[in-house]
């Protein structure tokens, strides 16, 4: 159902998206909405189609559809207040979306998104395309933060997190990123080689982990930067 998704514009690709049951929560397609793709794409002219596009440096932006089932699986997670880590941020699209849902306007509570990436370039474009998109105070307040690093190893300054989304596939899930998730916390994760599955990490209050396979799927890897190319 994924392809038959794009619109002509963001407003109708989202509803194409809630229309196909890739969108289930208000909140998701409230979030989604209020973030236009364009910024956020070398090639505006396929902005809102349902797929992947390159985006320099060995690096994708995911398609639209790929991001709304992160959103839903972590949705719980993704309270006002909520701290988030979005690893391979990329474009940064995903933290836009991501601090609309943990940041509520009319009681004035506001989350934190972190995004890292390993690619220089990347981070210093996706902070252009935050400005682009209004949200500038936000960058400069760090309410949303971009950072250079290692996303395998997470991001220790601001750990623990309600929830980590990973956007490239690693070999296994970093352990790094599983001791930075709070108790309770969720992360989503495309786990493997070859076959790619995403994995649902669940933390419980007591600390204690499972994994869930939910779906196969197929993402750039999770590596450093000399090998990204």
């Amino acid at each position: 159902m994924a392809w038959k998704c794009t619109g002509a514009t963001n407003e109708a690709l989202i509803k194409n998206m809630a229309g196909h049951g890739l969108i289930n929560s208000e909140r998701v397609q409230a979030a989604m909405s209020k973030v236009d793709r364009a910024h956020y794409v070398r090639s505006k002219a396929s902005a809102y189609e349902d797929s992947p596009q390159v985006i320099g440096h060995g690096a994708t932006i995911s398609a639209p559809h790929m991001h709304a089932h992160a959103l839903e699986n972590l949705l719980p997670f993704l309270q006002p207040g909520s701290r988030v880590l979005d690893v391979g941020s990329g474009s940064g699209y995903l933290a836009a979306v991501l601090h609309y849902l943990v940041t509520d306007t009319d009681t004035g509570v506001t989350g934190t998104v972190v995004g890292i990436d390993h690619i220089p370039e990347l981070v210093e474009w996706s902070v252009d395309n935050l400005r682009r998109d209004n949200l500038g105070a936000e960058v400069d307040s760090e309410l949303i933060k971009m950072v250079v690093g290692d996303g395998r190893a997470g991001y220790p300054p601001s750990a623990p997190f309600d929830a980590i989304h990973v956007g490239a596939a690693a070999p296994m899930v970093p352990e790094l990123l599983i001791n930075q998730l709070k108790s309770p916390g969720r992360m989503f994760i495309p786990v493997g080689t070859g076959m790619q599955q995403v994995i649902q990490v669940d933390k419980d209050a007591d600390g204690n982990v499972t994994q869930k396979e939910l779906f196969n799927v197929v993402y750039v890897p999770l590596t450093d930067r000399d090998k990204q190319f």
